[in-house]
């Protein structure tokens, strides 16, 4: 809602962003925009959150059991989108194509040329210096001030030299992402296996799999990814799916053309001490790896919420929208916990909202009535029969919930038809020609029309960018800070 009140001055608060991945970028950005002073906490060395890729594994930890993990990023070398960039980007910052030197032009590119367009807009909106680096957070719990009526937080965080700092802020934006904790299932005989088990998180290229027969459990996009490379250097490779309606037409030809060495079984029944994996119709094979491509879980190891959010089968709450938990809103809010989403788009619209409504530019609801939304749409997923697991997948395909979200609470612009139009032919094509959808592409007149006009747009912006880049950045300066107190860290006792 918006605020009724017009002569109501707009209030300042100090904000903390946990996470300098798009999701955090995105907030950083709209915070400083509606005139916030924004800190935002990275543990790496850099921008970019996932995309910033790390070739670095934490081989005590394979399996990624340990919270947090060691190694943030879970990319591996030879990703490259199964989004086309044109479906990627901010409203006024598009993921264009790039002229530079090592710059990757394609729809698909690979993982790198995110992690630059990333880097590329935190520097055209000024925002790395509100970015502290190599900073990780340690803990996030609500500051005990029983004389004021202000929710505020204590963060406490540690940096390479190991030196602890904490601050109090007016308000946390929580935006960690949420493909870095992995998701391991729980088959009979893993403990005692005497062969190699590791998750995808720690994959990062084929080689170490050289003459091995791998097993690779999950179909989804990155098993499907892991499987096919690996099979070019590995003896066998088995793919685990669930079903067999996961077997696209994409992947029937994959296994036609490749089937002396990559193999489809449904379901990793048990492992045996003797070295084998045993599938769901009683066969088996003697493997060397096995690789669970199995998803992830949401994590928040450094939020103490006193149980106020919990996360129970991957379900975050209570959220309202998915954003803001209604009995620390709006002191705490969430960005990025929605998935199949148009990503960065959606993360700068929930960006926006946060922003607003710490201002008091717009207002929530009472805490029942946003507690009454929560329980509304639990209940819609489970009369559809959705997992609670899936409770944040708020299908890309049907864009009404990005739209409405848009609309009702931010004035954001609609994804636009032919937009939808390519991220649908795009899914279509990678549904019937999994080798090949990236580079082998045909557009529809409407969506030439739309790619055309969206590229014309961003080459006016990236000129209007230029030459404005340094009144915006003035505009988002410190001005506005001068008269709020400066955070004074204190190391606890």
């Amino acid at each position: 809602m918006v605020c009724d009140d017009d002569n109501m001055p707009l209030q300042r608060k100090k904000v903390c962003v946990i996470g300098a991945g798009m999701a955090g970028l995105a907030a950083a950005r709209e915070l400083r925009r509606e005139g916030h002073a924004v800190t935002v906490l990275e543990q790496s060395g850099d921008v970019g959150g996932q995309w910033l890729y790390d070739p670095r594994l934490d081989l005590a930890d394979p399996l990624g059991g340990e919270e947090p993990v060691k190694v943030h990023s879970s990319i591996y070398a030879s990703l490259r989108l199964i989004s086309a960039r044109e479906n990627m980007g901010f409203t006024d910052f598009q993921f264009a194509p790039k002229d530079d030197d090592g710059r990757d032009q394609r729809r698909f590119p690979g993982h790198r040329e995110v992690y630059l367009y990333l880097k590329d807009f935190c520097d055209t909106f000024g925002l790395m210096e509100f970015v502290r680096l190599n900073t990780r957070v340690l803990r996030v719990a609500m500051q005990q001030q029983p004389t004021s009526r202000c929710r505020q937080w204590a963060v406490r965080s540690v940096d390479l030299a190991k030196v602890e700092t904490e601050e109090v802020f007016d308000a946390v934006v929580v935006a960690n992402g949420h493909y870095s904790q992995p998701r391991v299932p729980s088959i009979q005989g893993m403990e005692a296996w005497s062969g190699r088990q590791m998750h995808s998180h720690s994959y990062r290229t084929p080689e170490p799999f050289r003459g091995e027969v791998v097993v690779v459990v999950g179909s989804g996009e990155s098993g499907k990814d892991v499987a096919m490379e690996v099979r070019k250097v590995a003896k066998e490779v088995h793919l685990v799916a669930q079903s067999m309606k996961e077997v696209t037409p994409g992947l029937a030809k994959v296994l036609a053309k490749h089937g002396a060495s990559l193999h489809v079984q449904l379901h990793l029944a048990r492992l045996c001490e003797d070295g084998r994996a045993v599938f769901g119709d009683g066969s088996s094979v003697v493997a060397d790896t096995v690789i669970y491509c199995t998803g992830y879980d949401y994590s928040f190891p450094f939020l103490d919420t006193a149980g106020a959010v919990t996360v129970d089968d991957n379900r975050v709450g209570p959220l309202f929208e998915h954003v803001f938990p209604p009995s620390l809103a709006p002191s705490l809010s969430f960005i990025g916990i929605p998935i199949k989403v148009f990503a960065p788009w959606f993360f700068e619209a929930q960006a926006k909202w946060v922003a607003q409504v710490l201002s008091g530019r717009r207002t929530l609801p009472p805490e029942e009535e946003m507690l009454r939304s929560v329980e509304e749409w639990y209940r819609s997923r489970e009369i559809a029969g959705v997992p609670k697991k899936y409770t944040h997948d708020v299908s890309l395909f049907d864009i009404t919930y990005m739209d409405e979200f848009g609309d009702k609470y931010c004035d954001f612009p609609r994804v636009e038809r032919w937009n939808q139009e390519l991220l649908v032919a795009s899914y279509i094509n990678m549904v019937e020609n999994l080798e090949t959808f990236r580079d082998a592409y045909q557009d529809t007149d409407s969506i030439r029309k739309g790619v055309e006009a969206w590229q014309l747009a961003a080459q006016h912006i990236q000129v209007n960018q230029a030459a404005s880049v340094g009144a915006q950045i003035q505009s988002l300066g410190l001005p506005e800070q001068a008269h709020m107190e400066p955070s004074t860290p204190r190391t606890p006792q």
